[in-house]
């Protein structure tokens, strides 16, 4: 272990959820006007579906929240406390205290601005067979507010932390406190990472997305998100390593370091887009009877790079570890993970 591992190295902001996670039916999807292996926000029309899930199907429920995810999964790898600090808004409820338990027990310290008038964010994880949808009813999670990171105490853990990570859900949220995030990181020579996380930011959150995207120092995204930013935003190619290529390319504020992308596939190649180049990294390739559920997986790649990043390590210990995570991940129920690491590389 690094000897210079300290506490609140890496920040994460983001919308904490206490996921919801049932298997259900293909009629399921249907009744709620919903895609497998998509994520969307919660509309009127979706919100009968979580007591549904609740009362008619037997529903786990588990800390999550994408960033918070990536943090808990970062957490276990580390095996230090506090390494990773986590931002994010909820309720004053039992569900914001099941979250912040959970994360402590991770070894997470959570900062959490707490609010009376809604109730904790909670996201339905519909899983049928090896896929999932994710309806998430952002509640509370949408009242985070710039105030609370000018609080003190918490002005002194961003200034603390060296990598900031925050996902591409947060821009439905609190874009000025990105912004904020985003100049301190360059003013003061920080890593700042963000996920593309779901095509709908992509087609809908455009102009927060390219307001954040000069600062950003690593790109995370999947292939479906990296296919839709390239058609939104014109990059008139659909070859995905010509995607990362572009993305890498794009206005960039802080000229120390080039941008790198990274670009899953699932069970395919990852696409590592770095000083010009594109490097492909194989996955590991599970049997289809060892696949419980790919809720998450994305989230614990990140967990995984992360936890060897602020190390210093190598890109390629980094994917490496990231796709080690996101392997032992779909093993579980939701993003869950058992003992200790044995991460080797």
């Amino acid at each position: 272990m690094a000897k210079d591992l300290r506490e609140g190295l890496l920040l994460g902001m983001g919308n904490p959820l206490l996921d919801i996670s049932a298997t259900v039916d293909h009629e399921f999807l249907k009744k709620y006007d919903l895609k497998s292996n998509n994520a969307i926000l919660a509309e009127d029309k979706h919100k009968p579906l979580y007591e549904e899930l609740i009362e008619l199907y037997k529903a786990d429920f588990i800390a999550g929240g994408s960033v918070q995810n990536t943090m808990r999964v970062a957490q276990w790898l580390l095996q230090k406390p506090n390494v990773a600090t986590y931002m994010g808004c909820v309720g004053r409820d039992k569900y914001s205290k099941i979250l912040e338990d959970k994360a402590n027990v991770a070894g997470l310290n959570v900062r959490y601005q707490y609010v009376d008038e809604e109730p904790t964010g909670t996201c339905a994880v519909l899983i049928t067979g090896k896929e999932r949808s994710l309806c998430a009813n952002l509640a509370a999670a949408n009242c985070f507010s710039h105030s609370h990171i000018e609080k003190p105490e918490n002005k002194r853990l961003i200034d603390a932390a060296r990598y900031i990570y925050i996902s591409g859900f947060f821009l439905t949220v609190s874009p000025d406190s990105i912004q904020t995030v985003a100049k301190h990181a360059h003013e003061h020579d920080k890593m700042f990472m963000m996920n593309l996380s779901a095509p709908f930011l992509c087609e809908y959150f455009q102009k927060p997305m390219l307001a954040a995207l000069p600062y950003v120092d690593i790109l995370f995204g999947n292939e479906t998100e990296a296919d839709t930013f390239a058609r939104v935003n014109g990059l008139a190619t659909t070859d995905r390593k010509q995607v990362a290529l572009k993305i890498s390319q794009i206005e960039k504020i802080n000229g120390k370091r080039k941008r790198i992308v990274v670009i899953t596939q699932g069970c395919e190649a990852v696409l590592v887009a770095e000083d010009g180049t594109v490097t492909e990294y194989p996955v590991i390739k599970l049997p289809e009877e060892k696949v419980v559920d790919t809720n998450g997986a994305g989230d614990a790649f990140v967990g995984g790079f992360l936890a060897q990043l602020v190390q210093s390590k190598s890109m390629e210990t980094c994917i490496k570890c990231g796709i080690w995570a996101a392997t032992e991940i779909v093993q579980m129920s939701g993003c869950t993970y058992e003992g200790k690491p044995n991460f080797q590389f």
